[in-house]
């Protein structure tokens, strides 16, 4: 092998340089400036995307989503992923597609535990991440940074000023980032306890990571549980977040917990087999989420120690179920067997985009419903925007771009982003505008939707509503 090559034919060597330089011609067939423009289409129903999601739901929960979504207009954009989804079915694409987010908004972002116990900071939700275009979920993430800075009550000149930040810090991070070999851009990490930050920045982290010490299985089991007669540990109820669930449900759920211990590593499964269930609730998550079937179950240990876990079902991703997103994963899964289950997709694209991942990530379909499970409360903590400064904001949605960046570059295309993207503001100046216009149209589509409620178009009575029956569980 004087060559130093295979002694058989391979498949050529994929070359970042050559990427890049597509991307750079793509700009001749697709214009940057092009993502400035929001046209949106004459047909568009945001109250009946959101009545198409509801099929599948727990109808009694409905009312609550609802309740949760018309609180304000940042509130809306938090749970309206799938009316954005269908809004950017039809824009315009460069035509690659990476592993994305899919509802990359500024909450969507936090701080957590690594295996190693050090805090990181990371993407923190992926019900809807899928393999799709990039621009989506910059357009989502840049939108976010605008309505929430609305929401903050900033001039509409700081709201433009922390967009254009955050849409720069996204562009200058893919290039830092593709200039990397592809398992530099694997190792890296956003450790939150290192590296050089503004005052400003480290105060608001200062003040994240105390909180995130306090938010483990531990504390979380002292507040939210008793001592049954029998000694064991039971959680207290608390309508309409936490409550116990019929017997039969019950049964299901640890079902799920005993077929999730095989699709976790060896040695997480040795650790699970130590712990014994001893409660399980239904619990009321998120905004977006209200009404899909999620539950905590505690476990005890040898020790008398709690462990955790949130148990969740996942759904097609909205970039796929409404934006056509090709796949929910990257072409890479096609070969695995579990490659089509929901929660296998949440679960994988997971540890794709983070740099490092709950251990405790596993996956399960049980009754035609997909799950996935993950650990509860691992010194989980996400930033609130609304108590912010205007320069914490920025640099605060500053680094979310860069860690967009970091998950994105992940995927073998990342440097073709980069091409296209280029050392100029040409796309920064354009998803600005864009983000400034869907950021109105999610306020229109807010007050439709606080509307539609008060019109009673989305109760089990409404003309073309669902049989009530259809969804309800428990």
């Amino acid at each position: 092998m004087d060559s130093g090559r295979l002694r058989f034919d391979h498949d050529a060597v994929r070359s970042a340089a050559g990427l890049y330089d597509a991307g750079r011609r793509a700009r001749e067939r697709v214009p940057r400036s092009i993502h400035a423009t929001y046209a949106p289409a004459k047909d568009r129903d945001p109250v009946g995307v959101l009545r198409r999601q509801h099929e599948h739901r727990v109808a009694e929960l409905i009312p609550l989503r609802l309740e949760r979504m018309t609180e304000n207009p940042f509130a809306f954009y938090r749970g309206s992923a799938a009316i954005q989804a269908a809004d950017l079915r039809d824009g315009p694409r460069t035509g690659i597609d990476v592993t994305i987010c899919g509802d990359a908004h500024v909450a969507n972002f936090g701080i957590f535990a690594s295996p190693e116990r050090r805090l990181v900071f990371d993407l923190n939700d992926f019900d809807e991440a899928a393999y799709g275009p990039w621009e989506w979920d910059v357009k989502r993430f840049v939108t976010s940074v605008v309505i929430a800075a609305r929401q903050r009550g900033f001039s509409e000149a700081k709201a433009e000023r922390a967009a254009s930040e955050a849409a720069a810090a996204y562009r200058t991070a893919m290039r830092q980032f593709t200039g990397l070999g592809a398992l530099e851009r694997y190792y890296l990490r956003a450790d939150v306890r290192g590296g050089r930050r503004a005052a400003s920045s480290q105060k608001v982290l200062d003040r994240a990571i105390a909180e995130a010490s306090r938010r483990t299985s531990e504390r979380v089991v002292r507040k939210i549980t008793e001592r049954a007669p029998d000694g064991t540990t039971a959680i207290i109820e608390s309508p309409p977040r936490l409550t116990h669930i019929p017997e039969a449900t019950e049964r299901r759920v640890l079902a799920i917990a005993r077929e999730y211990a095989t699709t976790v590593p060896a040695d997480i499964a040795l650790l699970l087999s130590q712990y014994t269930a001893t409660d399980a609730v239904r619990r009321v998550v998120g905004v977006g989420s209200v009404g899909t079937r999620c539950y905590i179950i505690v476990l005890s240990g040898p020790a008398g120690e709690s462990l955790v876990l949130q148990v969740k079902e996942a759904t097609e991703s909205v970039v796929v179920e409404f934006g056509g997103a090709p796949a929910g994963c990257a072409p890479a899964f096609d070969d695995h067997a579990h490659s089509a289950e929901h929660g296998h997709r949440v679960v994988a694209n997971q540890r794709v985009l983070q740099a490092v991942s709950d251990p405790f990530l596993g996956y399960v379909t049980q009754d035609g419903h997909a799950y996935y499970i993950r650990q509860f409360r691992d010194q989980n903590v996400s930033i609130d925007t609304e108590t912010l400064g205007f320069r914490p904001f920025a640099d605060y949605v500053d680094a979310c771009g860069t860690v967009l960046a970091r998950a994105h570059a992940q995927s073998p295309d990342a440097p073709f982003i980069s091409g296209y993207l280029g050392g100029g503001t040409a796309f920064d100046a354009a998803v600005v505008a864009w983000a400034f216009a869907y950021a109105d149209q999610a306020y229109a589509d807010y007050l439709t939707v606080r509307q539609a409620v008060a019109d009673g178009r989305f109760s089990p009575t409404a003309p073309d509503s669902l049989d009530p029956a259809a969804s309800r569980v428990e």
